[in-house]
């Protein structure tokens, strides 16, 4: 069944261009941002061996220490499957393992390795110029400022990680 149309003039629609005034504007403006740094950190991680979604699970690892393979799925977003290929991935390059959980020998935590930690660091100095790259556009000012209304938009008050 299709919603009866609004009546009244007609509020804009997304179109997702520079100058977008409709309701999803806002949305549509974060996610090409999103899409933009998403792909610059892709090429920055991929000489190193890894995608994006190693380095989210290798950065949980590294702020959490050993964590539950069912708590990745929360804090990366992702979902089981996504995190078993992940961590099977990272398990292969050996740069995380599984252990046993004392008490319960059917839940695994991930921990990362010595080589993990390695290529964690090494993609920190190979993002170097990364940041500078994506914000090209703006001034010194302006990007500390982007930098913080994001961080307070990514994370309200009482919402701090």
């Amino acid at each position: 069944m299709v919603p009866d149309k609004p009546q009244g003039p007609t509020a804009s629609r997304a179109t997702g261009r520079p100058g977008d005034t409709s309701p999803f504007a806002f949305g549509l403006l974060l996610r090409r941002a999103h899409w933009r740094a998403a792909a610059a950190i892709g090429e920055t991680l991929r000489p190193l061996g890894i995608e994006l979604r190693h380095f989210a699970v290798l950065l949980e690892l590294v702020d959490r220490g050993p964590t539950l393979q069912r708590d990745l799925v929360t804090a990366t977003g992702s979902d089981k499957a996504g995190i078993m290929r992940v961590v099977d991935d990272l398990e292969r390059m050996g740069l995380a393992v599984r252990k046993t959980v004392p008490g319960d020998r059917r839940v695994r935590a991930v921990e990362i390795t010595p080589q993990g930690l390695e290529l964690f660091d090494a993609a920190h100095v190979a993002a170097q110029p990364l940041t500078e790259r994506l914000v090209t556009e703006l001034s010194p000012d302006e990007a500390r400022q982007l930098k913080d209304l994001l961080t307070r938009f990514a994370y309200p008050a009482g919402d701090q990680p």
